[in-house]
């Protein structure tokens, strides 16, 4: 009998803390696009990527008082995107019927790119992590 072990998949991760302001999304995506071209991520991938950093964050400003910070890291053919902020509330998903005009439907938004979401509570607050499939092959991490 033969037994196969994989090798370990190459990690790269990058962390920053975003300030509480009105420009905190903008200011994630341009890091995000950032970090995802030195990994060679597929331009659609970037994409999708940026779209979830950018309801995160987002969110962070609109129900949380205290700031945020920003974690990207990618794992073999996985991509976490996760924003930790200072509220305990864990996010719920919203029907039509109960969406109001500003927003409601970032978790059905996350779904629909194909992210798979997780919550994490913490002493601070909680993470909120949307996982993204990169397909067959990992990121380029030049390692």
């Amino acid at each position: 009998m033969t037994t196969t072990v994989a090798p370990p998949a190459h990690t790269t991760s990058h962390r920053v803390a975003l300030a509480r302001s009105r420009h905190a999304p903008e200011v994630a995506r341009k890091i995000t696009a950032r970090w995802l071209a030195d990994c060679h991520a597929p331009l659609g991938t970037a994409f999708d990527a940026m779209l979830i950093v950018s309801e995160l964050v987002t969110n962070t400003l609109r129900h949380t008082s205290g700031p945020c910070t920003l974690m990207l890291t990618a794992r073999g053919s996985e991509l976490d995107i996760a924003v930790a902020d200072t509220s305990a509330e864990a996010p719920r998903a919203r029907t039509l019927t109960c969406a109001d005009e500003r927003g409601g439907f970032g978790l059905s938004l996350l779904d629909e790119l194909g992210a798979r979401v997780t919550v994490a509570p913490s002493p601070q607050g909680k993470t909120v992590h949307a996982a993204l499939d990169l397909g067959r092959e990992p990121l380029d991490l030049g390692g």
